[in-house]
């Protein structure tokens, strides 16, 4: 009776967001008279960071400082169309969305700027921080703020745009009818190291290390969160989550989600992790997003490293223990496999 530590590999290829209809994503992008811009979106941030990555995407078309711009992700009702939050499509769907409708919110700020300074639209340029001045010339400026004050109030003018994005249509092969379904896929890479007790069949993951290209990441942070999140949950689905009645009789099943089985803070193991950026060329500025992906390599990795520690392959989700030690029995005893 004893613990064997195992190693286990997984990699995937990810493809970014559907290509039905168009996959459509809308925004509408509009200023009020203090100069602050206001991003409508119907895509609802679940706690991936939408707003954020949105808001920036914003900022950083319009030429405007971050914290100027609120995102309001509003309902179907009063917003305009999104075809929803999943298949790791908000980044990169949305995010071209809002790029689209700040461009065009840019373009009548500049020329209602231009208008103010008697200069061409294109001879300004936007420093970042508030500020519109001539190239060239910065003492010649005038604020984002009271750009939005005088189109209102004395142009006439809405600063404001609309943007949509559309995945276009993919080329056929006119003999097999072959066609991709996906603009630009996002890959990771992950190895999984667990312990596994071959008296009681319990399994434990002792260490993880990762690599994920995605793009390029517009916010290092929230993309850390969101892998090493990602991760704990493809851990809880290896090992733990499960809806279906416990051994022997349904009645031992979870009732509510005090009972439901998942891994707690204790269970969290050091996650090493590599984000590779290689940018999107269809993507706003570059960038794809983790989505999905961040928990899908863990399943596999864990069942290779569980199958590396004792030789055993299981192919029922959840691994639980009971799993794994009928499995080590049904063998004659654990198998170890050689470790490269």
């Amino acid at each position: 009776m004893a613990t064997h530590r195992g190693r286990g590999m997984a990699a995937i290829n990810y493809p970014i967001g559907m290509n039905l209809g168009g996959d459509p994503s809308q925004a509408l992008v509009h200023s009020n008279p203090s100069g602050k811009f206001t991003v409508a979106l119907s895509s609802i941030d679940l706690g991936q960071g939408m707003k954020s990555v949105t808001r920036q995407i914003c900022a950083e078309t319009l030429g405007v400082p971050v914290e100027d711009v609120y995102v309001d992700t509003a309902d179907s009702d009063t917003g305009p169309h999104c075809m929803g939050s999943f298949a790791s499509r908000g980044t990169h769907r949305v995010g071209n969305a809002v790029m689209a409708a700040a461009k065009e919110a840019r373009g009548v700020m500049m020329e209602a700027a231009a208008e103010e300074l008697e200069v061409n639209a294109g001879d300004l340029e936007t420093d970042g921080r508030g500020n519109i001045h001539v190239k060239g010339a910065p003492h010649r400026s005038i604020s984002v703020k009271d750009v939005a004050i005088a189109a209102q109030f004395r142009q006439g003018k809405t600063i404001s745009g609309r943007g949509i994005f559309l995945v276009p249509l993919s080329d056929v092969d006119p003999e097999t009818g072959e066609m991709s379904p996906a603009t630009c896929y996002a890959h990771a890479c992950l190895v999984a190291e667990v312990e596994v007790d071959d008296e009681t069949g319990e399994v434990g993951v002792v260490r993880m290390d990762s690599a994920y290209e995605l793009g390029r990441a517009l916010n290092p942070r929230l993309v850390e969160q969101q892998l090493v999140g990602g991760a704990w949950m493809g851990m809880s689905h290896a090992l733990y989550e499960t809806t279906e009645p416990y051994y022997p009789d349904p009645k031992q099943g979870p009732r509510d989600f005090v009972e439901y089985l998942m891994p707690g803070p204790g269970d969290i193991c050091p996650h090493d992790i590599a984000v590779l950026e290689r940018p999107a060329p269809d993507g706003p500025f570059g960038g794809k997003g983790p989505g999905e992906m961040c928990a899908n390599p863990v399943l596999p990795a864990i069942a290779n490293a569980i199958f590396n520690a004792v030789g055993v392959r299981i192919d029922e989700l959840p691994i639980t223990p009971e799993k794994v030690l009928r499995a080590i029995k049904s063998q004659g005893g654990a198998r170890p496999q050689t470790r490269r």
